[in-house]
């Protein structure tokens, strides 16, 4: 071989191998992006965001029907409403004792204590019930409450 020939063949082979190399990092770099719509995608799109806000007030507006409002319950004397985890009653007229359960009484949010069994209750105060465990009150006269949440009458 002449001098020539391994010149133009030590081009070659350089210039293969150069080719070789780009190729390979070319290939083997990118960006290192997730499958679209993946959580390791940070993009997505407005029609996406629009969706997930209806939904999130569908979720909202179902938790919170039904217990904005304050529902008017009258009682006969000798009856008794129980109320579920976290209802909300007010004595508006009449007199009224406690039912407890073992785990105690009424949260008197007003006064800010604990009622206990056969305590009377003070009219217009907030009571709240702090376990679905049968805790109330019991009509001593006709009542009239105001209830948020739920409830049963036992009569």
């Amino acid at each position: 071989m002449e001098v020539a020939d391994v010149k133009k063949h030590g081009k070659i082979i350089i210039l293969a191998m150069t080719a070789a190399a780009f190729a390979f990092f070319a290939l083997s770099v990118r960006a290192d992006v997730g499958q679209p719509g993946s959580e390791s995608d940070p993009l997505v799109t407005k029609s996406y965001v629009e969706k997930l806000m209806m939904n999130m007030k569908q979720y909202v507006d179902t938790k919170a029907g039904g217990s904005e409002s304050l529902e008017v319950v009258s009682l006969k004397k000798g009856e008794s409403i129980a109320g579920g985890k976290g209802t909300e009653i007010i004595l508006r007229s009449g007199q009224a004792a406690v039912v407890d359960s073992a785990g105690g009484g009424l949260s008197d949010l007003t006064a800010g204590k604990d009622l206990k069994k056969g305590e009377k209750i003070p009219q217009n105060h907030l009571l709240l019930v702090p376990r679905d465990d049968g805790r109330g009150l019991a009509a001593q006269t006709d009542v009239v409450l105001l209830v948020r949440g739920n409830f049963t009458v036992v009569k």
